[in-house]
């Protein structure tokens, strides 16, 4: 029997298959413009996501669309250029990122940051993961959600 220890480690790997699960389908979604719940039914026919967090994977994929102009909104400020100039990769990181930062309380900000961070350098560009860290952060102290969390 696993120790509850076991558990706890395989459901946050599993938090970070959605993630990724969540920034391909995202990546999918800008570049295609393709239906949302397509591309979910494509990544459940296509792709294992039996060690996903299918709910958190759904939540990211409809979730940020859905909030597209507030999250926009609220990485321009930090962004050094037009978002849709950004690098797709990027662009669905931050977006992503910021839509954690806002409705996933339940998850500390430096994990929301550090899992952006690491989707950044596995998927992104060379150094994107150093922009993602930056904007992330900044967003983050601008997020009245967040203000006891940076207290700390």
């Amino acid at each position: 029997m696993a120790a509850p220890k076991d558990k706890r480690n395989e459901a946050l790997r599993q938090r970070t298959r959605a993630r990724r699960r969540a920034l391909q389908a995202l990546y999918q979604w800008q570049m295609a413009g393709q239906d949302l719940s397509a591309i979910e039914a494509q990544f459940n026919d296509e792709m294992d996501m039996g060690q996903v967090d299918v709910e958190l994977f759904k939540q990211l994929l409809h979730g940020v669309p859905t909030q597209l102009n507030l999250i926009d909104e609220q990485l321009s400020p930090f962004l050094d250029r037009p978002i849709n100039e950004l690098d797709p990769i990027e662009r669905a990181v931050l977006r992503m990122g910021t839509y954690e930062l806002n409705e996933r309380l339940e998850v500390p900000l430096r994990v929301v940051i550090n899992e952006a961070v690491e989707l950044a350098k596995q998927f992104g560009a060379e150094q994107s993961h150093r922009y993602v860290n930056g904007v992330l952060d900044k967003v983050a102290r601008q997020n009245p959600f967040r203000a006891a969390e940076l207290k700390k």
